[in-house]
């Protein structure tokens, strides 16, 4: 189940537009997330890493071998498009059962209700899928990508439609194949859904690959931008009146009501080792200090930004 995705050097153009410019990233096992505003080229990364889409220029590969015209890679991959490419004529079981027959599984009638089952969709499957919900198609759709049982994942904007159940259920699903070893990539324009699942992150902005890795870590080497603190102390004022003579604090603000001082630093290092020999000389102590600003929104719109 070790597989990995890559990405080398990959540009994809329509006509006159760059949807993904000289991208290169590699996705292995566990969660990544795919984040991105809407029309970041998302979409089309990771139809690219399916086999669906050529890239222009560059190399997409799975495992060494190249995915475009190499229909053995479909074995080990399994797509949730975003847009909902079902047939409404077909019951769910039908649908699974169709991707598990083209599959040439041995048992495609066990695989099908296994899969159903494995996204809890047993109660509706003899209804057509034209009638179901949103969250529901999204539902059936996970199903058919999971009938083979594959090791990678790739999933577009996967919680679309989903009431917070079905939402809850999906994540602790993708936590368990990451945690079995099976590569999963999803896509989201949504913060919320990233930090939760991903350890991995890979940022798409405008076609380019704008930051990979863990967001607490991508924070830390934005050295250029100022570092927001949350900090509670036995002496507040005093503090504050100490960090602000040093030229690493930006500014310092008093929050009355919360009972707590917040701070800009312009420099991460020097501050790290500042606060707490100022916090000892000064004979304060430090109740609390919570970094402000590395959430995954706040990486996010720094990136969009620069």
């Amino acid at each position: 189940m070790m597989t990995t995705l890559t990405l080398k050097d990959v540009s994809r153009w329509f006509g006159n537009v760059v949807a993904v410019n000289d991208v290169t990233m590699s996705i292995g096992p566990g969660i990544t997330g795919l984040l991105g505003p809407n029309g970041a080229g998302k979409s089309t990364v990771i139809n690219m890493l399916g086999g669906f889409l050529p890239p222009s220029t560059g190399s997409v590969e799975l495992d060494g071998a190249a995915v475009w015209k190499n229909p053995d890679v479909y074995r080990a991959i399994g797509l949730v498009p975003e847009r909902e490419a079902v047939y409404d004529f077909l019951t769910g079981w039908e649908f699974v059962l169709l991707n598990a027959e083209l599959h040439g599984l041995p048992d495609p009638g066990e695989a099908t209700r296994r899969a159903l089952a494995t996204v809890e969709m047993e109660y509706a499957q003899q209804r057509k899928v034209g009638d179901y919900s949103k969250g529901m198609k999204q539902r059936v759709k996970m199903a058919s990508a999971l009938v083979h049982d594959p090791a990678v994942l790739l999933l577009d904007e996967p919680f679309n439609g989903m009431d917070p159940r079905q939402r809850l259920h999906l994540m602790e699903l993708l936590r368990r194949m990451g945690a079995d070893g099976r590569t999963v990539l999803f896509s989201s324009h949504i913060l919320e859904e990233v930090e939760q699942l991903a350890s991995q992150i890979e940022v798409i902005v405008a076609g380019r690959h704008a930051a990979s890795g863990d967001y607490r870590e991508i924070r830390r080497l934005m050295t250029d931008r100022p570092h927001q603190y949350t900090i509670s102390s036995s002496d507040d004022r005093a503090l504050a009146a100490a960090l602000i003579a040093d030229g690493c604090t930006a500014s310092v603000s008093l929050d009355s009501k919360e009972q707590v001082l917040r701070l800009e630093a312009s420099q991460f290092l020097n501050f790290a080792e500042l606060l707490p020999r100022v916090s000892r000389d000064a004979g304060i102590r430090l109740y609390q200090v919570t970094p402000a600003d590395e959430s995954l929104e706040s990486v996010f719109s720094y990136l969009v930004q620069a």
